[in-house]
């Protein structure tokens, strides 16, 4: 791809390129703030690899278009492949692991899949509440990225493969999650030489990553293992199904190095965003009172004055501003930042950029989640952006925290369900009060998460649901 007729950051070096003001912590942020002012495209070049970044929105409708264009394992990726070989989030279109997991997999994300999992969606949930429950007797401070991975990982433990982490029985993390968040670490850092330098700082050596890897791989291999000796319950979940589905057409059958993959790409993709979207949606309310109020309006009208509601499966999708909330949040931070994509053939871009087959972008979501020709004002939080029918006043491909076309995220209800729910049921329960000097920081593995963001819980009574609700109304009237 010729792109010298690209717009790119000032102060390019000689052989090394775009790299002033590059973070090895940060690399996204830091990315962020060297390409947003430079339009809808950008292109980056570090240590003579070019990196064309697409963050407009009439571009991206383009690049998500899966004739054209197809998903790239890039950057990032590449070293996670190491973890998780050819599973559904890494493996490249053509691979046919990747058609075949796909299609074997999808009957676990219906509806009616959903309606299964939900009472141990509020189970878990439920977990979460009595720990808070806890803290908030005791005055003490709750870190939330942890409880939202606590919550996140325990339900898809407990409803993709029967396994109980214990995650609320414990102060520390489960080992697994530990080991998780290195590799990840240690597989972001490895994407150039530019950064390796600094990963075993950050994430460690090579030989604690074969370690940390060792003991994610023994945990899968126990969890598969006691399915098929029969010592915990057979069932269709994502597990059950890849144990004994053949593919519909083909009659092939995942092979157990893949079945490992896949238990490990779900642990990883199944909680990492979710916990990170719950956290970013609590904070940003935690800043903004107003809509905060309407929130728990909007849960005390349909869970009413009781203490301990027990959500049906049907509530979930009646908490409308509970879900535009989450929307809100992952607009201005989606937990996972971008993907890749790569053309299929030779092709003009904006009927100006010419890409050869096999060259590739990378669409940053944070930039295209704040084209100013899309979102007004894009720097301001506002759940009402996702009011019923106002997705269909906006390019359709200018919103795409689940990636998009047939690779978009298999799990997408599946993570919304319990988010919402969890959500619903936290702000139902308490008032949420932040710590009035806490500025926004944002930690990054290969998924972005609030860093450092504690709150102290008071539990609401009935008045003060009566009362809010109230509140809530009248500042709607005006």
């Amino acid at each position: 791809m010729d792109t010298a007729a690209i717009p790119h950051p000032p102060h390019r070096l000689p052989l090394l390129g775009d790299v002033v003001g590059l973070s090895p912590r940060r690399p996204v942020q830091s990315s962020l703030r060297l390409v947003r002012d430079l339009g809808p495209i950008s292109v980056r070049r570090v240590l003579g690899t070019d990196i064309v970044t697409v963050g407009g929105a009439d571009l991206a409708a383009e690049v998500d278009d899966d004739r054209r264009f197809a998903k790239h394992v890039g950057l990032g990726l590449r070293p996670l492949r190491l973890v998780v070989g050819d599973a559904l989030f890494t493996a490249e279109d053509g691979e046919p692991n990747w058609r075949l997991a796909h299609d074997i997999l999808r009957p676990a994300f219906t509806r009616e899949a959903m309606r299964g999992y939900h009472a141990t969606m509020l189970d878990v949930a439920r977990e979460l509440l009595a720990s808070w429950d806890a803290a908030a007797r005791a005055g003490a401070e709750v870190d939330v990225a942890a409880d939202m991975t606590r919550l996140t990982m325990e339900t898809i433990g407990r409803t993709g493969f029967g396994h109980r982490f214990g995650s609320f029985e414990h102060d520390r993390p489960h080992p697994f999650v530990t080991a998780m968040t290195r590799v990840l670490r240690f597989a972001q850092l490895s994407v150039s030489p530019t950064l390796v330098s600094v990963r075993r700082l950050l994430a460690g050596s090579a030989r604690r990553n074969r370690a940390d890897m060792d003991l994610m791989n023994r945990l899968v291999d126990d969890v598969i293992d006691a399915r098929r000796r029969g010592e915990t319950p057979d069932r269709d979940d994502l597990l059950g199904l890849m144990l004994r589905t053949a593919h519909p057409g083909t009659g092939r059958t995942l092979d157990p190095v893949n079945i490992r993959r896949q238990v490990i790409t779900f642990m990883v993709a199944g909680h990492e965003t979710t916990s990170g979207a719950l956290s970013f949606a609590l904070y940003h309310l935690t800043r903004h009172p107003e809509a905060l109020a309407r929130a728990q309006a909007e849960v005390d009208a349909l869970w009413g004055q009781g203490d301990d509601p027990v959500p049906a499966f049907t509530d979930i999708p009646r908490l409308r501003y509970v879900r535009a909330v989450l929307d809100e949040a992952l607009r201005l931070w989606p937990t996972a930042p971008g993907y890749f994509r790569a053309a299929r053939e030779d092709t003009v871009l904006g009927g100006r950029y010419r890409l050869e087959r096999g060259d590739w972008v990378v669409v940053m979501l944070p930039l295209l989640h704040r084209d100013p020709a899309v979102w007004p004002d894009p720097e301001r939080f506002d759940p009402d952006r996702f009011a019923p029918g106002a997705a269909r006043r906006r390019p359709a491909h200018a919103y795409r925290p689940f990636g998009t076309g047939q690779r978009a995220c298999i799990g997408r209800q599946f993570a919304l369900h319990e988010a919402v729910m969890a959500l619903g049921l936290v702000l139902h329960r308490y008032h949420p009060v932040p710590d009035p000097g806490y500025d926004l920081r944002i930690t990054e593995t290969l998924t972005l998460k609030p860093e450092g963001f504690r709150l102290t819980l008071t539990r609401r009574v009935p008045a003060e649901r009566s009362r809010d609700r109230v509140d809530a109304a009248e500042e709607a009237a005006r």
